[in-house]
């Protein structure tokens, strides 16, 4: 009788021990556990544009007729709202004035030389500004829900998951994903977000029609998010010990 009180005890601390979060399991950045992987640094790279997206532009020149002209046509609504340009299946734009362009697969920089080299032939001191008209990511999961703008150049995930709320103790740290749409279609980045080696790796940054996901760990079914949470846990399970006790007499 000993020996299987002895047991039930024992039991019952491991799952008392076991049924709280560590820092092991939800900390960010750790730099010193041994269990994490080690993720190399990569350089950043610019975003290169990619079909479906919309792109804004400005114009600038001294001709005030041909700037106004452009400018009419390039606004909504006595000037409130700036009209984008969807980049079509082709990877080209349609920009008023000027033959389509061919832009997918170009940085940002690289579509404004373009863009700003056709206007030239016609504007000589023509000076083309371009951007992102969706300029967003997308969280689900145990980090929020929602589509939200990247506000900064070189965002990162930390940032990221800061905007959509707060990364839940109850999600899986240990296999965050990023779905990204690249030239040769579409990419599962998986990474474990506990180490510090994240920094400055390929899964620092988050761009443009990201959509990151935090799944929920399985670990979270028996696991405790407060110590409030925790001496109901263990007031509860400790009654039904000395019940269990009570009853092995």
């Amino acid at each position: 009788m000993m020996k299987k009180n002895y047991i039930l005890l024992t039991l019952f601390f491991i799952f008392a021990m076991t049924s709280c979060y560590n820092y092991q399991s939800i900390g960010l950045m750790q730099e010193h556990n041994p269990y994490l992987p080690k993720y190399q640094k990569s350089a950043y790279e610019q975003y290169k544009i990619q079909i479906n997206d919309e792109i804004v532009f400005r114009l600038m020149t001294s001709d005030e007729t041909i700037s106004k002209l452009i400018s009419n046509n390039n606004m909504v609504g006595a000037g409130q709202y700036q009209i984008s340009y969807r980049v079509y299946t082709d990877g080209t734009i349609d920009i008023p004035f000027v033959k389509a362009i061919p832009v997918a697969g170009l940085t940002i920089s690289e579509a404004e030389k373009i863009v700003e080299k056709r206007f030239k032939d016609i504007i000589p001191d023509a000076n083309v500004r371009i951007a992102l008209a969706n300029k967003t990511f997308t969280v689900i999961g145990e980090a929020g829900t929602g589509v939200f703008p990247i506000v900064r150049e070189k965002m990162t995930i930390y940032q990221a998951l800061s905007i959509s709320g707060s990364l839940n103790n109850t999600g899986n740290f240990k296999h965050v994903k990023i779905l990204r749409q690249s030239e040769t279609g579409m990419k599962v980045l998986d990474f474990d977000i506990r180490t510090s080696t994240v920094i400055e790796s390929k899964y620092y940054y988050v761009y443009p029609n990201d959509i990151i996901y935090v799944s929920t760990a399985s670990s979270s079914f028996y696991k405790v998010s407060s110590w409030s949470s925790f001496i109901g846990l263990i007031t509860s399970s400790f009654s039904l010990l000395i019940t269990v006790l009570y009853y092995n007499r």
